[in-house]
């Protein structure tokens, strides 16, 4: 991890924490003994995991929804109280959208997904950042999705929501360079996690080159390279991690 001035124990925030990239990423953090801030909307979960890490590291578990600006303000100023600084975060959380043409998709089958795969991640930068620069700095991925960068048939909001998760880590790395703040997005293809679990799997498999899904934990070490000192040169980046899915 990067070198944070009277600190041990780096500070890290995930939200989405409680299941499939979230999960596995507090889980390696935990081992390392970093402070983790972990935001989920599934309560039992976190709960679950709180238990499972509590003996290994300090952990803030903070159950409510990421599209309420201030949840994600009360989350952040928990992190400031307990903690005093911010040093990695994953704006994991995410959803993804129903199989529907753009003229056959609700209204509100829209908003929900730009709302909890866009708004969430501006809110999440807009508290997580001042908490950075009173630190020193930090970096922080957010993860979009192989459709970030490419297009799919009948996901228009998943595939629209994603892109702009693409553009805004563009916008946020430009915006905080020369303040020692790293912002880079992770594209997975399809990874094992409950988002895919509706999906038949050896479908999938067969549009892979590798012929195999990717595992969440292949994607936390990705991140982990991201937060890490050997990353320092890199900010408004994009890493796809999708078994050649994209290429083809």
């Amino acid at each position: 991890m990067e070198n944070n001035q009277n600190l041990a124990s780096p500070v890290v925030m995930i939200s989405g924490a409680a299941s499939g990239i979230g999960k596995s990423t507090a889980l390696a953090m935990a081992e390392q003994s970093n402070r983790l801030c972990l935001l989920d909307l599934n309560k039992q979960a976190l709960e679950e995991l709180k238990l499972q890490l509590q003996e290994k590291c300090e952990i803030i578990t903070l159950c409510g929804d990421v599209t309420d600006a201030t949840f994600i303000q009360s989350a952040v100023n928990e992190i400031e109280h307990k903690f005093g600084r911010l040093d990695y975060v994953l704006n994991n959380a995410g959803m993804t959208s129903v199989s529907k043409s753009i003229t056959d998709l609700e209204f509100e089958e829209w908003h929900r997904v730009i709302d909890v795969n866009i708004h969430s991640v501006y809110y999440c930068l807009y508290y997580q950042i001042p908490l950075m620069l009173k630190s020193g700095g930090g970096s922080i991925v957010n993860i979009s999705s192989v459709l970030g960068l490419i297009g799919i048939k009948n996901r228009a909001a998943y595939v629209t929501s994603k892109h702009a998760v693409t553009g805004m880590t563009k916008a946020a790395a430009l915006d905080y360079a020369e303040e020692n703040i790293r912002v880079n997005s992770v594209h997975p293809g399809y990874i094992q996690t409950p988002l895919i679990a509706h999906i038949d799997s050896e479908m999938l498999v067969a549009k892979h080159p590798v012929k195999r899904l990717g595992t969440a934990e292949e994607v936390t070490a990705l991140v982990k390279f991201l937060w890490s000192d050997e990353a320092k040169f890199i900010t408004g980046s994009q890493y796809v991690i999708d078994g050649g899915y994209s290429i083809q």
